[in-house]
């Protein structure tokens, strides 16, 4: 039994933060705000001026998956930066899907009266991105989505098996529970359901349907790792459907784009962003 449970938390370790560099910020406890989305308490940040910049982050992750990142980016662009529902400080909602997180988007974006929004999305949060572009081309300008994927035969890795609920008996071990600790702040009693609730998310055979990519009518970048999770042939299939897509393929880097390679994803959203 623990072994196999050790073999999930390496995926949720994998879905996770993977920002471990040392900053003079602590991103993702640096005076941020709260904001009631949906009847949820949503925690977020904020960073420099210009063009709203939201930027959502990864699977079981928060803000500080860009800690490398905000510094540069903070120069050209406002950034806001919500820690999604469960996660970190924000309140956990009694469900999960895709869908939900792009309302949250959205949610957010008419919350701060935002009368236009660039968005960047790693992992999750890129696959957010994607369905808020179709779901909102009123407000959102711009999405730079990293890691996504609209299937989960789209990942390359083989592990799909290991994707069971965490049953309610279940003991973490010193080092699970610290991830914990860091992970599930706000939300340290309903860690387990967070997860499974991510886990059933995460099973779906599809995430939302690829019509949703041909709807939209935004200019987007894909961009992906050579040695990505997500596989190469699914991401290229996504920048066939999205009509007028960039598509970008960084060498030597894995799905953990934002921490592997902060200089050249910062240069390519900064580009992309501010191309007429």
């Amino acid at each position: 039994m623990r072994k196999k449970y050790t073999a999930l938390f390496g995926i949720l370790f994998f879905a996770c933060n993977f920002s471990f560099a040392q900053s003079t910020i602590k991103y993702g406890s640096n005076n941020g705000k709260y904001i009631s989305l949906l009847n949820t308490k949503i925690y977020y940040e904020e960073y420099g001026t210009g063009a709203p910049l939201m930027m959502l982050h990864g699977g079981l992750g928060n803000i500080a998956d860009f800690s490398l990142c905000i510094p540069e980016l903070s120069k050209y662009f406002h950034l806001i930066i919500p820690d999604a529902p469960g996660l970190a400080k924000s309140q956990m909602a009694d469900s999960m899907s895709y869908e939900l997180l792009a309302r949250y988007a959205s949610a957010m974006i008419d919350k701060l009266n935002l009368d236009s929004v660039y968005v960047v999305g790693w992992s999750d949060g890129g696959i957010t991105g994607l369905i808020l572009a179709a779901m909102r081309p009123d407000k959102v300008k711009k999405v730079l989505a990293s890691g996504a994927n609209y299937a989960l035969g789209g990942y390359s890795f083989n592990d799909a098996s290991a994707l069971k609920p965490i049953p309610d008996d279940y003991k973490p071990s010193q080092d699970q529970q610290q991830w914990i600790d860091e992970n599930f702040e706000a939300n340290k009693m309903q860690w387990k359901k967070i997860v499974n609730d991510r886990i059933k998310m995460w099973s779906q055979e599809i995430y939302f349907s690829p019509k949703i990519l041909e709807m939209i009518n935004i200019p987007v970048t894909l961009v992906i790792g050579d040695h990505d999770a997500v596989k190469l042939e699914h991401a290229l299939e996504m920048h066939r459907l999205v009509k007028g897509s960039y598509f970008c393929v960084l060498p030597n880097t894995s799905h953990a784009v934002f921490s592997e390679k902060p200089g050249i994803i910062d240069r390519i959203a900064i580009d992309f962003f501010e191309k007429k």
